[in-house]
């Protein structure tokens, strides 16, 4: 956007996991006053390559450090998983517009963020394209006339495979999603759906819809990117092509809708929407995370740590597809949800949930 949109935004602070060389050139090209990597041995290398024209922070608390002390006006939360929570809370604590595009944030902190938010008067406006397509059905709308929300999802790659066929899949075929370019943790939640199960927690926290009244539902065209229906019967759906261009842009103009020459959206060409409700025998994620949204408290923060531990086995080709999910379940078995409204009790539930469902034997 800050490259589209020159003199509308300018990038003040960058934040990043350890890839020296995109930071290198962003830094050159967006020219923030500082940046920051979780590791010390990239953030030494990246201070010799920027030669002193940006400040380098490093450490496990350095994109939260940016968050709590840079001078900005839109927070972006757009890192993987678990890691994005701290930052997102100190940049709610300081009244800031957050644009999230990291949605585990509000499944483990959900009240917490929530309650912060309420305090400070800072905005959560959603990036994930089915959240900021339930946003723009609500604007101008009463949230008592809500009757559901209806999340779509794209399938993932396995959307017509047998559970025979899903016993061998291999982690190529995982990452290969017929409709989204997305990171590897990302692409294989949404092979598993758990992706679509973690948007439904987000959901909750964002409109402030029981679970009871948020549905998934399967869209493989990925063109109606959600919907919203209402008490008298009718729906309002967001519809475009498939480009997160679309969602970030709104979240950081808002109020205004920014002019793009993004593809337009030619249904002639389309032809056809299919929507099929999703099979939760075959993708048991999507159960999980509705069952760990019921049961409230610390339970969702337990389900993202021990889907990002299984997440992270699969990927490393320790377990196998289905065992995903069986990982996820077992992990959760003997864990008592608590409240979860201090970043204490939820920092211990990810570890000693991440923690059982690493060593668990499949």
């Amino acid at each position: 956007m800050a490259r589209d949109f020159p003199d509308r935004f300018e990038v003040v602070a960058l934040a990043a996991g350890s890839n020296v060389e995109a930071l290198e050139r962003q830094i050159a090209e967006f020219e923030p006053s500082v940046a920051a990597l979780r590791e010390e041995r990239g953030a030494a290398e990246l201070r010799k390559r920027v030669n002193g024209s940006a400040e380098i922070l490093a450490g496990e608390d350095a994109a939260a450090k940016i968050a709590r002390e840079a001078d900005y006006d839109v927070f972006v939360g757009a890192a993987v998983g678990f890691a994005g929570l701290l930052p997102v809370v100190e940049a709610v604590r300081r009244g800031k517009r957050v644009a999230l595009a990291n949605k585990e944030a509000l499944v483990v902190a959900g009240e917490l963020i929530s309650n912060l938010a309420r305090e400070t008067g800072a905005e959560i406006l959603p990036v994930d394209s089915e959240h900021s397509a339930i946003f723009q059905c609500l604007l101008g709308e009463e949230p008592s006339h809500i009757r559901k929300i209806i999340l779509t999802a794209s399938g993932g790659p396995f959307r017509e495979k047998s559970l025979a066929e899903l016993e061998r899949v291999t982690v190529a075929e995982a990452l290969e999603h017929p409709t989204w370019n997305m990171g590897a943790k990302i692409t294989v939640d949404s092979a598993t759906m758990m992706n679509k199960g973690l948007e439904v927690i987000e959901a909750r926290w964002l409109f402030d819809v029981p679970p009871e009244r948020i549905e998934a539902i399967v869209h493989p065209q990925s063109i109606v990117h959600s919907m919203v229906e209402f008490v008298d019967g009718s729906i309002k759906a967001q519809l475009s092509e498939p480009d997160m261009k679309l969602p970030i842009q709104l979240a950081l103009a808002y109020p205004d809708r920014l002019a793009c020459d993004y593809a337009p959206t030619d249904f002639a060409k389309i032809g056809s929407l299919e929507f099929f409700d999703p099979d939760v025998e075959r993708f048991p994620c999507l159960r999980l995370a509705y069952d760990a949204l019921r049961a409230g408290g610390t339970a969702p923060c337990a389900l993202n740590a021990a889907n990002e531990a299984a997440v992270a086995r699969f990927l490393n080709g320790d377990v196998g597809f289905l065992d995903v999910p069986t990982i996820i379940e077992r992990a959760l078995e003997n864990e008592q949800a608590s409240a979860a409204t201090d970043v204490e009790t939820i920092f211990e539930c990810d570890r000693r949930t991440r923690t059982r469902a690493t060593e668990l034997a499949v």
